[in-house]
C-alpha cells in the first residue's frame, strides 16, 4: 500500500516536528490508530450522512483517556481531510521517525505464556545486547508457539520457540 504510506508521511512528519519524541504524543497516536483501524468505524466515517464532528465525537468518546488539545486538533485535521484510514500508517511512520532519532527499534516478543515485568526486563536486556541497540519491547501472547519466544525487530526474526524447533526437525526428517 504505497499510496497509504505516501498519504501518511506528511502527517507523521508534521506531528513529529510538532511533538518530537514526546511519549504522550506517541501514546495517544497509537490509541487513535487502534481505534481508526476498526472497519466499522471506517464504514461510519465514509457514510455521507456522517458529519466530521460526529466521527470526531465517536473516536474521542472511544478513547480510554481524555485527549489533549494537540491530539484533538490532529484528529480533526485527519478527519476533515478524509485521511482516517491512513491513521494506523501515520502512527507507524511517527514511531519510525521517533526511533530513528533516538537510535532505537521496536521489538515484538511473541511468547507462549504471559511474561511478567521482571522477566521482560531480563529478556529485553539480552535482546538489546543481541541486536546491538535500544529496544522498545512489547509482548504478544501466542499459544501456538508451545514454549519459548519469537522476537521480531524490524525485518529481523529470532525464533527460539518449540514450534520452530519442531518444524526444523520435521524438515530434517522429511528431507
Amino acid at each position: 500500500m504505497a499510496e497509504i504510506a505516501t498519504i501518511a508521511r506528511p502527517y507523521a512528519e508534521a506531528l513529529y516536528k510538532a511533538a518530537g519524541s514526546d511519549a504522550q504524543a506517541s501514546a495517544w497516536l497509537d490509541e487513535l490508530a487502534a481505534i481508526a483501524g476498526s472497519p466499522l468505524l471506517l464504514q461510519f466515517a465514509d457514510n455521507p450522512k456522517s458529519t466530521p464532528e460526529q466521527v470526531f465525537d465517536v473516536i474521542s468518546g472511544t478513547a480510554r483517556t481524555p485527549l489533549p488539545d494537540s491530539a484533538k486538533n490532529f484528529l480533526r485535521t485527519v478527519i476533515e481531510n478524509g485521511r482516517l484510514a491512513a491513521l494506523p500508517e501515520v502512527a507507524a511512520q511517527f514511531r519510525a521517525l521517533r526511533n530513528a532519532s533516538s537510535g532505537s527499534s521496536d521489538a515484538v516478543v511473541h511468547s507462549a505464556f504471559p511474561i511478567d515485568a521482571q522477566q521482560l526486563a531480563e529478556v529485553s536486556a539480552v535482546l538489546e545486547k543481541r541486536f546491538g541497540r535500544k529496544l522498545n519491547v512489547s509482548v504478544v501472547q501466542d499459544e501456538s508457539l508451545i514454549g519459548g519466544i519469537r522476537v521480531v525487530v524490524g525485518d529481523e526474526v529470532l525464533d527460539t520457540s518449540v514450534k520452530a524447533r519442531l518444524d526444523q526437525m520435521k524438515t530434517a526428517l522429511t528431507a
